[in-house]
Order: structure tokens, then C-alpha cells, then sequence
């Protein structure tokens, strides 16, 4: 199928492809480092997020395309596509993402000079800095460079997936008879990009390839050398695991196997410096059976997640922007200096991050390790920051004799291995841990700690849609509850008891979780606003999330459309719903919110003729939040927190200045209404109050 035919199936399908849906989202990402009202950093900064993007997406995305290729399935995409010429396509987009990626990160280089560095090549340097190159390629580079033949005598080496590679063809000088070789170096991945040169009041960046390809011939002795080329590979990184019934020892050995296969992972993308050698092109293409739509040729620097390096140094740490202290939440006095089971035990909390810092949850946890009437903690973790405040609180909590069950899911993408160091850490210090439901993915947040108070037991439970990860919670959007609502804490307990007892469900009154019965209660839901709809009634849904893929989901949104239903969603990443189309979706409005922080959070409206139902939690509208992950959603039944919530979603539709609206045809055009005052969500949450008798209207 020639591709201008695929352009116009896509554009006649019901559905947006997801991952062309995934594309556009990245191009929103790029659009921040296009904006002219940021400065350098910032701008190279989402520069190097849109590279660490693509590198995932390549991993993930095109990988999970080749392992339909090499299983013998065939796969369809959401739009109808068979995967031939739907990957054809997708490779179209990703090549044209990358040249406005580098026309882009080529525009910014022209003010690199005057913000007191540069990037540099060895001519550009003088004799003594040359020098002082020299210096650290002989004591620093040299000895940890492996030259790696690749010949009838010599196997293919092992290649890492991101690693900066040169393949270098050379010749004898002494027998004309013998065949041309080829040699590759890996730089190794734990030495720093850039060598760093101060040059009176400007520092100089030296790419440490640019040092190696300089120096090449130290390698090579008594050669003559035909090509050097510099190139980097992307494998697949997308694996899935054959679960037995149980998540015991050999289910942990069977992910440390797979973690090690991931580095053998196919080949899904080539990036190569302009005017590869043909010998070794084609060679690369053959070896690995991809074509010339998985080779990118990149005439600049390869791989710009480096630019970090620059970004994050000493001599720049204002030159980022700088975002404002967290505040305290809606009525949680500081935390630090108040006593928050007392708080917890008068109001439910309602916290928003990073507006709201993570540290009341944080503190919670660490004082529950220390407190002696705490008898356990309860808590679902999925990734973690480095240097875990909250594992050494549940470590300290099991050294002071309490009872601590951990679920952590070990089947978190890129962070397998991290996670199974730290269960493994918390079991020997005698913590309960469970690593993963046989089959799921446990995605949910939840933290219960349960405490004698008296002669009752309190507990006090918090319930989100972040990670407990203090550092991420610093970039992302998140929303999470803290209370002591007895409702609540028995539906969390339930909760704890299914996934730690392997038991079925019995029905929860604040909780909808899946995989059981969640997509149903949210498809109930939608029908109950397009009942009302029918009838004459006022409705209307808000729901704020990642991504919406599953279709019946979207089914139901276009049937409950065309009953009249006015719905406005904010979906910060993949969106396969087609809004606007006339007969389908018209009323169905569809916003992204790309800014400073990472859109993250899950907020959930519906009118309910008038008596407003509200959810928050950790789950997307997304076929594997169904059915293959464990997710919770909460009811937000505290009135003054669900004004509070339904707030946070007005903020949402009101922000002018970072959101985009999705147009029927699946693009996006950044929102621009000039003649409204700036009003910019990741500025304006941290002064949000409401007064008492405030009435918050979304529709």
C-alpha cells in the first residue's frame, strides 16, 4: 500500500493511531523548545527530553512492531492498518520528528557562544588545550577503549543498546591481498560526554568522540585506515514475561534472565553520521535485517539526551527556571511542625504536587517507623527516587518490630532491576514483600499505616496517582488523598487482602479498581450522563489523564456525543479519539497540556444532574488498565475536597499558555487567546484557595 493511501485511511478512521497519536505528542514536547519564550537551557532541556522520548519509543513502541514481525503475527493498528504499511508510516513520522529535532537544537547553537560555552571540535581548540585533550585521552579514554575485529575468525561483537559506537574499515599495509577489516570501538557509557574546557570566562564542550576520532590511530598500529564511522543503535526493549501461577523465586530469575536479553534485543533504529561508509552501511543493514527506514542520518551531535551534561552544570544553575517552593495544601497546616495523625483524624487532605509538596507523605511514613503505636504499614510501590527516603522508613519501621507488607512491582519498565534490589533489601530486614500479581501489573498507589489509638485502631490511608518517588514528584503532576475515613480504610484493607491473599473482591463503596470491574463502571457512568442527556437532564464529564485507547471507552464517548452530552477531556500524551467530527463527536472537545512539569495526574468529573461525582487514582483509559494492570480509583466524597478537585480540572480548561486543542484530523494547534489575560496552571496552582461558599462550575 503506497503511503499516500495510508495517509487517507488514517484520516478516515474513527480512531487516531496510537502511535502516530504518540508522535504528535512528542512534537507538542518539541514545541517548548521551539517556544521563543524560553530561554537556552530550558529550551535544550526539552530537547533532551524529546530525545530520551524517542529513544523510548523506538524501544518500546517499534520494538513490541518487530516482535509481531519475528513471532509471525500479523497486527492491525487501531486506524486499521496491517503493521507492513503502518510501520512504514510510523517510520516516516519518527524521521521527520528528528530533522525539526535537529533544525530545531540548530537554531539554539547560535546563542551558545554568548551564553559562555560552545560545543567543539579538536580544530577549534589551540595548542594547549589540545593538549590538555591529549592529556585525557592517554589517561582517562585510551584505557578502557576495546578495539572489537569482525572477521571469518572473529564473531560479531555484542553492541550496547545506546552506546556510541565506531565502526572503523581498515587494510593492511603489508599484504595487498588481504581483506579490508572491520573494527569496532564502544565509548564506554559511564564515561561523560563532553570534556570540559575553561577558556578564560567561556567553557568548552568537546564531544569525546571527536578526542577518540582524533586519536584513532593509537588503536590501530601498522594499518592503513579506510573509514571511520560514528553510529548508535536502539534495541527492542519490549519484552513480556510467561508468569507461572505464583510470583516466587524463579518468576524473580525469570526477569533477571530477561533483563539480560533486553541487552540482545533486535535492532530497531541506526543513527549514523552524515556520509557512512557504504561497505559498513550496508553490513549494519544486512546483519540486523532493517532497511533504510530505520537508519537516520544525523549530520550533528548523535544522541542529545547528553546535552543534560551542559544543562545541569555548575556554571549554569540559574540559567534554568527556577520554579517556586512548594506550598502547604488546603488545610494541612506544615507539616513538618505539626502532628499529622491528629490533622489526618479531623479532615480528609487533598494534596497536588508538586504545587504540594510530597513531604507530609513522606513524614507520615518516616514518623510511623518511629512511632510506638503503629503496629503495621501497608504500601503498593511501583518506582522509586535513588536513595529511597521512604524503603529507609520501611526498613527502620521492621528494625523497630513492625508489621510492613510491600507489593512491589517488579515488572516496572527500565526499573526491574532496581526494584527487586530493594524488595530484596526489605525482605532480609523482615518485611512482607510480595513481588507482583501473577499476570498484572500492579500500578495502583496505596500507603496504609495502621495505629492503636486508645482502644481502637486508626487507620490512615493514602491513596494517588504518583509515584512514592521524591524526585519525580518535584516534575510531574500528581494528585493524591490522604484520610482516616473508616470507609475508606476498609476498602483499601479489602484491597491490601486481595492482592497479598491472591482472594477475589467483594464490592468496595469508594473504591473501582481493576482489573475487575473498572472499565464497566466507568462505561455505567458515561451511559448515566447520556441518559441524562435524553431526558432532559444537565450533564457533562471532565476527565483529565495520560492517555485514552481503549475503544469502548471511546465508543461510548461518541454515542453519549451524539445524545447531547457535552464532553471536554484533557489527555496529556497518546488520544485515539477523533473529537469534532460532525456526526460522530461533536461534542466531544480534546485539550494537551504540555509544560513545566509532566502532565501525570488522573481527575475524573462527572455531572451527575448535579450531585457531581468525582474520582481521582492511578489508571488511564487504556486497554492495558483494565486488563492486564491492578488500578485503583478513588471517590472523592469530602465536599470541600471535591471543590477542591473540581477546581484543579477548572485550572485545567482555563491555561492558555501551555495547551494545545486537538483538531479532528488528529493534529494540534496551540491555544492563543490573546485577548484573555495569561493564565498559566503551572503558576497559578500554587496560589489556588477557595472561599467557603465558592461554587465551582464546569459546565
Amino acid at each position: 500500500m503506497e503511503l499516500n493511501k495510508v495517509s487517507d485511511q488514517i484520516r478516515k478512521s474513527k480512531y487516531i493511531s496510537r502511535d502516530l497519536s504518540w508522535i504528535r505528542f512528542n512534537y507538542r514536547v518539541l514545541d517548548q523548545a521551539k517556544s521563543t519564550e524560553r530561554g537556552l537551557f530550558d529550551a535544550l532541556k526539552f530537547l533532551a527530553i524529546t530525545a530520551s522520548n524517542l529513544d523510548e519509543f523506538f524501544m518500546i513502541r517499534v520494538g513490541s512492531l518487530y516482535n509481531y514481525i519475528d513471532y509471525g503475527k500479523e497486527r492491525v493498528d487501531y486506524s486499521g492498518l496491517r503493521e507492513l504499511p503502518f510501520r512504514r508510516k510510523l517510520l516516516e513520522f519518527a524521521h521527520r520528528l528528528v530533522t525539526d529535532v535537529y533544525l530545531t537544537f540548530e537554531e539554539w547553537k547560535l546563542q551558545f557562544n554568548k551564553s559562555g560555552f560552545s560545543i567543539c571540535k579538536i580544530d577549534d581548540l589551540t595548542e594547549g588545550e589540545q593538549r590538555k585533550a591529549s592529556r585525557f585521552y592517554f589517561n582517562t579514554i585510551f584505557p578502557m577503549l576495546t578495539p572489537m575485529v569482525y572477521d571469518n575468525y572473529h564473531g560479531f561483537p555484542l553492541l550496547m543498546n545506546q552506546a556510541l559506537i565506531f565502526g572503523v574499515i581498515t587494510k593492511s599495509n603489508d599484504d595487498a591481498k588481504l581483506q579490508n577489516r572491520l573494527t569496532f570501538i564502544q565509548i564506554p557509557q559511564n564515561l561523560s560526554r563532553f570534556f570540559e574546557i575553561q577558556r578564560k570566562d567561556k567553557l568548552l564542550f568537546v564531544p569525546i568522540e571527536e578526542i577518540i576520532r582524533w586519536q584513532i590511530e593509537t588503536l590501530f598500529r601498522n594499518v592503513e585506515i579506510v573509514s571511520i564511522d560514528l553510529f548508535r543503535i536502539t534495541r527492542n526493549g519490549d519484552f513480556t514475561l510467561e508468569e507461572s501461577d505464583d510470583i516466587d523465586a524463579d518468576f524473580i530469575n525469570e526477569i533477571k534472565i530477561k533483563l539480560k536479553t533486553r541487552k540482545k534485543g533486535r535492532v530497531v533504529r541506526v543513527e549514523m553520521e552524515k556520509n557512512p561508509s557504504p561497505v559498513l552501511l550496508k553490513g549494519l543493514k544486512e546483519r540486523w535485517n532493517i532497511d533504510n527506514a530505520n537508519i537516520f542520518i544525523i549530520n550533528n551531535l548523535l544522541d542529545l539526551k547528553s546535552l543534560w551534561q551542559i544543562i545541569r552544570h555548575t556554571n549554569f544553575l540559574d540559567k534554568l527556571t527556577r520554579q517556586p517552593n512548594p506550598v502547604n495544601p488546603i488545610g494541612l497546616p506544615d507539616s513538618e511542625h505539626s502532628d499529622l495523625f491528629e490533622v489526618l483524624k479531623q479532615k480528609d487532605v487533598l494534596l497536588h504536587h508538586p504545587f504540594n509538596s510530597i513531604e507530609p507523605v513522606v513524614q507520615l511514613l518516616e514518623r510511623a517507623a518511629e512511632d510506638p503505636n503503629v503496629l503495621a504499614i501497608k504500601q503498593t510501590i511501583y518506582r522509586l527516587a535513588d536513595q529511597s527516603r521512604v524503603t529507609a522508613a520501611l526498613l527502620k519501621a521492621a528494625e523497630n518490630g513492625k508489621h510492613v507488607s510491600v507489593l512491589f512491582e517488579v515488572k516496572a519498565r527500565f526499573d526491574e532491576e532496581r526494584n527487586i534490589k530493594e524488595g530484596e533489601k526489605l525482605e532480609k530486614a523482615g518485611c512482607f514483600v510480595i513481588y507482583g500479581i501473577s499476570k498484572y501489573k500492579t500500578h495502583t498507589k496505596m500507603l496504609m499505616i495502621i495505629r492503636k489509638e486508645g482502644e481502637k485502631v486508626t487507620r490512615y490511608v493514602h491513596i494517588g496517582s504518583g509515584n512514592y518517588n521524591e524526585q519525580t514528584s518535584r516534575l510531574y503532576t500528581d494528585i493524591s488523598l490522604l484520610t482516616t475515613d473508616e470507609t475508606y480504610a476498609h476498602d483499601v484493607s479489602e484491597f491490601f487482602n486481595v492482592i497479598t491473599g491472591h482472594s477475589f473482591p467483594n464490592d468496595y463503596q469508594y473504591l473501582i479498581t481493576a482489573p475487575k470491574d473498572m472499565r464497566h463502571q466507568i462505561l455505567e457512568l458515561i451511559r448515566t450522563e447520556a441518559e441524562n442527556a435524553r431526558n432532559g437532564l444537565p450533564s457533562g464529564i471532565v476527565m483529565k489523564m495520560n492517555s485514552l485507547e481503549d475503544k469502548e471507552i471511546i465508543d461510548e464517548f461518541y454515542k453519549a456525543s451524539k445524545d447531547g452530552v457535552p464532553i471536554k477531556l484533557i489527555v496529556r500524551g497518546i488520544c485515539c479519539l477523533r473529537p469534532q467530527r460532525q456526526e460522530l463527536s461533536e461534542n466531544i472537545s480534546v485539550i494537551s497540556i504540555v509544560g513545566e512539569f509532566l502532565e501525570h495526574t488522573r481527575l475524573f468529573y462527572f455531572h451527575n444532574n448535579g450531585e457531581p461525582k468525582v474520582y481521582g487514582g492511578s489508571a488511564d483509559m487504556m486497554v492495558r488498565s483494565f486488563d492486564r494492570r491492578i488500578e485503583a480509583l478513588f471517590l472523592i466524597v469530602d465536599q470541600n475536597v471535591k471543590r477542591e478537585a473540581m477546581k484543579i480540572l477548572l485550572y485545567n480548561l482555563k491555561d492558555n499558555q501551555n495547551t494545545y486543542i486537538m483538531r479532528e484530523d488528529g493534529a494540534y494547534i496551540k491555544k492563543r487567546e490573546p485577548e484573555e489575560e495569561a493564565f498559566n496552571i503551572h503558576r497559578e496552582f500554587y496560589h489556588m484557595q477557595i472561599a467557603p461558599d465558592e461554587e465551582i462550575k464546569l459546565f
